[in-house]
């Protein structure tokens, strides 16, 4: 009977360590690392926004992709376009501009890219209690305070972590994958939503710098 008893207990041990293991796997999936990804997002600009405005954000979309420690974000607008390849391991920026048939390059070492997004420097991130689904995904939303005080909402999702943060800078202490979030340009709130999440693998020569083409910028 002590001998049967002692088996038994073996086995429970063993069925506990085996349940410990399956729920610390569980738990990594749920909030996992998304080392490659391309996100599309719309944008709207507010309704007190002149009706040009309002037309040529909603003509407007952006694109980030993610893959390692790289970084592109694309913004295309009727009248312009802009790129910012970022490498996390270097800390080092690319901004590629073109209006018409003028291209321009600005080149910017970690210090430089920091700088600007000085405006950021000390902001303060607040969880709050409501969430909502954006592209699929449930999203918590968040109040993220500049040191000048103004505010601007965000939604983001637990379930992902993007492996470079910074694809916005101000997005580098939350924790989880943005997908929805605020900026005021020329006074104006202005919303970008992620319309699409693709979690396929991102060609290297989206990362690729231009040799040719670009006219140099300080």
């Amino acid at each position: 009977m002590k001998f049967s008893w002692y088996i038994e207990m073996v086995r429970m041990k063993q069925l506990l360590l085996m349940l410990f293991f399956v729920g610390g796997f569980l738990g990594t999936d749920a909030q996992r690392v998304i080392a490659e990804c391309t996100v599309n997002y719309s944008i709207v600009a507010d309704n007190e926004a002149d009706k040009e405005i309002i037309a040529s954000f909603k003509a407007s979309s952006k694109t980030v992709f993610i893959k390692g420690n790289e970084c592109r974000t694309d913004l295309v607008t009727p009248s312009f376009s802009q790129s910012f390849l970022y490498d996390k391991s270097t800390g080092a920026a690319v901004v590629l501009r073109e209006f018409g048939e003028n291209k321009f390059m600005t080149k910017l070492d970690n210090a430089k890219w920091q700088q600007q997004f000085s405006r950021y420097i000390g902001a303060k991130l607040v969880v709050q209690p409501d969430s909502k689904q954006v592209a699929g995904y449930t999203c918590k939303k968040a109040l993220l305070t500049l040191a000048d005080g103004k505010s601007f909402q965000l939604y983001y999702t637990p379930d992902m972590i993007p492996s470079v943060r910074e694809f916005e800078y101000q997005f580098k202490d939350v924790p989880g994958f943005v997908l929805e979030y605020e900026v005021e340009q020329a006074g104006k709130k202005i919303t970008y939503t992620a319309s699409k999440v693709n979690l396929s693998p991102v060609p290297a020569s989206k990362f690729d710098i231009p040799e040719s083409g670009y006219r140099i910028l300080n």
